[in-house]
């Protein structure tokens, strides 16, 4: 934003040739050995207004939207922008969501590389817990290169570059209600920027089950814990947070593998937690699960995978398949938010539907399947708006 404001100012100055030598600067003055600058005259102090004033008036002029034209029963609320503050977004049952370790480095993000993607597969770079890194379609895949005879992965329909724009352009294609709230919040999770992150999905994995029914604040202290312990018991014997924060570090399966419930436990674990870090240490130890596996699995698979590993539900899957791996077809039923702001969206008085009991509070599973079915295969663009609408805070879900 900082870069296009610049060329926007840049682009409203008077263009000087190359040749054009620099404008003199004002006479300087010497008196008792001490050189001041010359006072501008008033003339010259006029003209800088001047050309101050013009700035900012044109700057102001592109950056403020105009809304003197807007009419209030057809503009969408204007939504202020998610808070940095770390709220559970599910508690209703207990959930937390935060796709990355908060004092664990993840390794520094590319520029945004122009690579095939498709809604179906993930989209995302993932790390493998040695460090390597792997996506779906290296750069250069083309649909011709890729056999529709062939089991595996579909043709690739988007680009990292083309993805937010084709997705957004279908959402508003679709339902033209949505175009205000897309025009003010751009979704960054599948931005080029938001694509070229590089992410570690096991390391992911462990801080969902680490954060599963505590507040943000002890699922953090929790996990600092966890990867002062690791740390300590493979490297220097130091249990020391920042050492192990300094090194990016966070343990490999096999690393936790070698470790007894007991001596998990130390660093805060419930006896069920370290029970479920271990296993999913396990199956990534053991070949079960891998990046690879999350890069080719189908939506299903990886649903059916997933969810066999204890500690791991129906949510946090599709929460993991939507903001770690960047699968843009997700749409999760049971999210309370997604509820309230479907129901919303279509009109209804969210505060009457309040009381209702059951699983599904505000809308039922099928009428909010059958509302979302017009926006595939971008269905996880379309619940991010719908959290949008009710103004739940997503940013500790993108983290």
């Amino acid at each position: 934003m900082a870069l296009r404001r610049s060329t926007r100012l840049s682009a409203l100055l008077p263009l000087t040739s190359t040749s054009t030598p620099p404008a003199a600067t004002p006479a300087s003055q010497r008196r008792n050995g001490v050189t001041k600058a010359r006072k501008p005259s008033t003339k010259e102090r006029q003209k800088k207004a001047q050309t101050i004033e013009t700035i900012h008036s044109h700057t102001q002029s592109l950056t403020d939207p105009d809304t003197t034209q807007q009419n209030p029963a057809t503009t969408a609320p204007t939504l202020p922008p998610p808070s940095a503050a770390e709220v559970n977004i599910n508690a209703h049952n207990g959930n937390y969501w935060e796709s990355t370790p908060v004092q664990n480095k993840r390794p520094q993000t590319p520029p945004p590389l122009n690579r095939p993607v498709e809604p179906h597969r993930t989209n995302a770079t993932l790390l493998t817990p040695h460090g390597s890194s792997l996506v779906a379609y290296p750069p250069g895949t083309t649909g011709t290169d890729i056999s529709p005879s062939k089991p595996g992965l579909p043709r690739p329909t988007a680009t990292t570059g083309t993805l937010l724009d084709k997705a957004t352009a279908h959402l508003i294609a679709t339902d033209l209600r949505l175009e205000p709230l897309i025009k003010a919040h751009r979704c960054s999770l599948f931005s080029p920027e938001g694509l070229a992150e590089k992410i570690d999905p096991f390391r992911s994995l462990v801080g969902t089950i680490i954060g599963q029914q505590v507040s943000g604040a002890a699922a953090r202290s929790i996990r600092e814990k966890f990867v002062a312990l690791l740390w300590g018991l493979n490297h220097t014997g130091n249990h020391e947070v920042k050492e192990a924060e300094n090194e990016g570090y966070f343990p490999t399966p096999e690393e936790i593998v070698r470790v007894d419930m007991p001596t998990l436990r130390t660093a805060g674990l419930s006896q069920r937690k370290a029970e479920y870090i271990h296993g999913l240490a396990e199956k990534f130890a053991s070949g079960e699960l891998s990046a690879r596996m999350l890069l080719n699995a189908s939506d299903d698979e990886l649903l059916e995978k997933l969810t066999a590993v204890r500690g791991l539900g129906r949510w946090s899957v599709e929460m993991f398949a939507c903001f770690t791996l960047k699968r843009t077809d997700v749409f999760s039923t049971g999210d309370l938010g997604v509820q309230r702001g479907c129901a919303a969206f279509l009109g209804k008085d969210v505060s009457k539907l309040k009381a209702k009991g059951g699983k599904f509070k505000y809308m039922s599973e099928n009428d909010m399947l059958e509302l979302a079915a017009r926006f595939a295969p971008y269905r996880s663009l379309f619940m991010w708006y719908m959290w949008r609408v009710v103004e739940v805070d997503v940013t500790v879900m993108s983290k």
